[in-house]
């Protein structure tokens, strides 16, 4: 897989999550492109309420995907708007920095000394779910829709200090997420089973992805230590309190 068909392959699901096409992606210009959103075949199952709202922009154009009440109410707020007056919106939260694998410049990171590291398939994560301190690497099992399906830990003394876990977000591609304990922080680990793992999904033919809130800075920096680049930004929540909801078609 080329980085240009990784992340061709990433618009094509995004098109599909959106009920946008790959060409409104890719617009070049400062534009809002409204949809409505479906329930396309193939879209990742996040948890979607009747009054839905996400927003997302690779470069220029902005997607802007809600339940018609709710572009009832934005519609008319950002027509006109730039993109840094368009995510700036009052109604506007839950901005998250998504990462795609560098694929021309990840190299495999040396392992942090002092630590002994084991890569889980999807049967063993049931034990892991059930640790405290671990919740961004993992937590999804049995029957949940994005089930935690691979992951790597790093273990001193027998104990998990350590660890970065995948989860299935679609057929194509899996979500990386991780967490060390604080007595562990500040020596590379994070970094580095970020880059394990990644380097696993990748030799299975799978994308993966990773995701950082805004304010996050040492997620984000994490990130690019592990070989990672910004490829989109996403503003999933919406807060319409007081704004008068029309009643749909």
């Amino acid at each position: 897989m080329t980085k240009q068909e990784m992340h061709a392959s990433v618009q094509a699901q995004l098109a599909i999550d959106l009920n946008c096409t790959v060409e409104d992606l890719n617009g070049e210009q400062d534009s809002i492109i409204f949809t409505q959103a479906k329930e396309n075949p193939g879209r990742r199952p996040f948890p979607r309420g009747a009054q839905h709202f996400e927003m997302l922009t690779m470069g220029k154009a902005i997607i802007v995907s809600a339940s018609p009440d709710i572009l009832a109410i934005v519609k008319p707020a950002l027509l006109g708007k730039d993109r840094d007056e368009a995510f700036s919106m009052p109604f506007i939260y839950g901005h998250g920095l998504y990462y795609l694998p560098d694929l021309d410049q990840m190299r495999a990171i040396d392992p942090p000394a002092g630590f002994d590291y084991e890569l889980l398939e999807r049967e063993d994560i049931p034990a892991l779910c059930r640790l405290e301190g671990f919740e961004h690497a993992i937590g999804n099992s049995g029957d949940h829709p994005r089930p935690d399906v691979l992951a790597v830990t790093a273990k001193q003394g027998g104990q998990i200090a350590g660890m970065a876990g995948a989860c299935l977000d679609c057929a194509s591609m899996r979500q990386v997420g991780v967490d060390v304990l604080p007595a562990h922080r500040n020596r590379g680990l994070a970094a580095y089973l970020i880059n394990r793992l990644t380097l696993e999904i990748l030799h299975r033919g799978l994308i993966p992805c990773y995701g950082a809130a805004i304010a996050n800075i040492a997620s984000q920096r994490t990130a690019r230590r592990a070989g990672y680049y910004p490829a989109w930004v996403c503003s999933y929540k919406g807060r319409f309190e007081g704004y008068e909801l029309l009643p749909t078609c």
